[in-house]
């Protein structure tokens, strides 16, 4: 079992059974079960406040994730036998810009931010 929390704000609508269909993806593709991830959706200032603080870079990003453990594999048993992975943070503002000059939807954008997090949650970087 996957478990996957969302947070958004109303003025932020997305997608949440998109999301967690790809992180659930991704993660079965890793072969991870019994695992939970929670996804909140930000605007640019919290962004660029969390940026600032645990990236030292000023101004808001695209994306952030937060792994519990550096290890790919969860370790932390949280609630009901769920291994607890990590926090991916998306700013729906960027995303908006993003998907005006991709001229794709919003929700697709924010679905490719979640999976780049999720990879992050995972050990996978940047190439």
């Amino acid at each position: 079992m996957i478990k996957v929390r969302i947070k958004a704000d109303s003025r932020y609508p997305v997608d949440r059974q998109q999301i967690r269909d790809r992180i659930k993806s991704v993660l079965e593709l890793h072969k991870l079960d019994k695992v939970e991830v929670s996804v909140l959706i930000v605007g640019k200032r919290k962004m660029a406040s969390l940026n600032e603080t645990y990236r030292g870079k000023s101004g808001p990003t695209d994306v952030l994730s937060f792994a519990l453990n550096e290890s790919p594999t969860p370790s932390v048993e949280g609630n009901q036998g769920m291994n607890f992975l990590g926090d991916i943070v998306v700013c729906y503002p960027i995303a908006v810009e993003y998907a005006l000059k991709r001229q794709i939807l919003v929700d697709k954008v924010i679905n490719e931010l979640v999976e780049h997090g999720c990879l992050h949650l995972l050990g996978i970087h940047h190439r």
